[in-house]
């Protein structure tokens, strides 16, 4: 799970075991001075891009289940014309083999 606030990005990696989130590592970080402009939207998407570098390790070779709570984020990531800086974050994301799920209040 990942979020965003106007000032900063969290994120915590968790695995479930026996119907119970176990939290593994907890993240986060404060938005530079330019990030601080961006829309909700890319604020989301930073978040999620900083979730995924910062536990790449754990990613790698795996199956990763991404709870999402901003919808518009899954329209967003198969959008054919977008601006240069969200088509490098989602080539990179390319590198996962993710499975998105929203949900409200993830």
């Amino acid at each position: 799970m990942y979020d965003a606030s106007n000032y900063a990005l969290g994120a915590v990696l968790a695995q479930r075991v026996e119907k119970l989130s176990r939290v593994i590592y907890y993240a986060s970080r404060m938005l530079v001075a330019a990030q601080v402009n961006y829309t909700t939207m890319k604020k989301e998407l930073l978040a999620f891009v900083f979730a995924l570098d910062k536990f790449r390790s754990y990613f790698l070779g795996s199956r990763v289940v991404v709870f999402i709570d901003h919808a518009a984020l899954k329209y967003l990531l198969k959008k054919a014309k977008s601006k240069p800086r969200l088509i490098r974050w989602m080539l990179w994301l390319q590198e996962f083999d993710l499975d998105i799920r929203v949900r409200n209040g993830a």
